[in-house]
């Protein structure tokens, strides 16, 4: 006896399984609401954990910005503005805004630069492009806490590598501790980032080249023009899209910067590397000054949300131009 499929028969007897109860129940259901009914499915886990891990401690990092909250105890009282007020007087938020600018101007520059250089350099045929590509890419994907702690070794001062090669260029034996200085241990720690952060710039350059015409660069060649006016005059114009996402990156990123800071200095020696999202911590979690840490979360985080406001302004200009 033939077999009655419910497939093609939804509200029919199915002689193995009996009748298909869920192809009639969505029978009688329409398209649309069928839909709404799997987009509201789908989307209500991750925004609930979105909401749950993102949002509310946002809002409650506003709300404790208020009080004098040290976090442990439900006894608090509401301040106002007086933590807000506290910052402008904070010398230590003064050293670590400095040192946030430093690390931020770091982040456009050297990140962007190198990542710019190597895409020029690999882009096209070149032999073990491909290798060279993920070796370069690679410190993207590790943790920067693997990024941090092969830089302290990096940095050691006794058989570190940079003591290492330093010593046998200068032919003197060199043990100069560059993350327990306060002179070199922000910028020891910028050029740790720098390396792992130059693989993204690098990718994101390499696919603005592939969208230029090679036409358009062999007419540029054919009229005379050298290699480094069509890279000034031709190409960078053409990649000012993927500056902009370059740069746009780096800055929110640089914002971020805590994990490779507190794996390698800390913020020390004597504050000299702490920026705005460690001075947060150290005071937060550190002086258990809750309130005071989550007003400076607040400034943090509105710096931020100026900096996507800029990013997405330019977005809509560079669309408008090259469309």
């Amino acid at each position: 006896m033939p077999r009655l499929h419910s497939s093609n028969n939804p509200g029919k007897w199915n002689e193995d399984r009996g009748p298909n109860r869920a192809a009639i129940f969505w029978k009688g259901i329409p398209m649309e609401r069928h839909n709404t009914f799997w987009r509201v499915a789908l989307l209500a886990p991750p925004l609930t954990v979105f909401a749950v891990f993102v949002i509310w401690p946002l809002l409650s990092s506003f709300f404790y910005s208020v009080t004098n909250w040290n976090g442990f105890g439900s006894d608090y009282d509401f301040v106002g503005l007086d933590n807000f007020a506290r910052i402008f007087t904070d010398k230590l938020f003064m050293n670590a805004a400095i040192n946030t600018t430093i690390w931020m101007i770091a982040a456009i520059v050297v990140p962007t630069l190198c990542g710019l250089a190597l895409a020029l350099l690999l882009d096209g045929k070149v032999p073990g492009g491909r290798a060279f590509k993920t070796v370069f890419y690679l410190p993207i994907c590790l943790s920067a806490v693997i990024v941090g702690q092969i830089w302290i070794w990096i940095y050691q001062p006794d058989w570190g590598l940079l003591n290492t090669v330093v010593s046998n260029i200068s032919g003197e034996k060199i043990r100069y501790a560059w993350l327990a200085k306060p002179d070199t241990a922000l910028g020891s720690v910028i050029l740790a980032w720098s390396w792992q952060q130059t693989g993204l710039s690098m990718v994101i350059y390499l696919a603005g080249l592939t969208a230029i015409p090679e036409d358009l660069l062999e007419v540029c060649e054919i009229e005379g023009a050298k290699l480094w006016q069509r890279i000034i005059f031709v190409v960078l114009p053409l990649l000012t899209p993927s500056t902009v996402v370059v740069i746009a990156l780096s800055v929110i990123n640089s914002l971020k910067g805590f994990d490779i800071l507190y794996i390698m200095t800390g913020g020390g020696p004597f504050n000299s590397s702490d920026t705005l999202a460690m001075h947060m911590y150290n005071e937060s979690f550190r002086k258990y000054l809750m309130g005071y840490g989550s007003a400076i979360s607040v400034v943090l985080f509105l710096i931020a949300l100026t900096i996507i406001g800029i990013y997405f302004r330019q977005l809509k200009k560079v669309d408008r131009i090259y469309g």
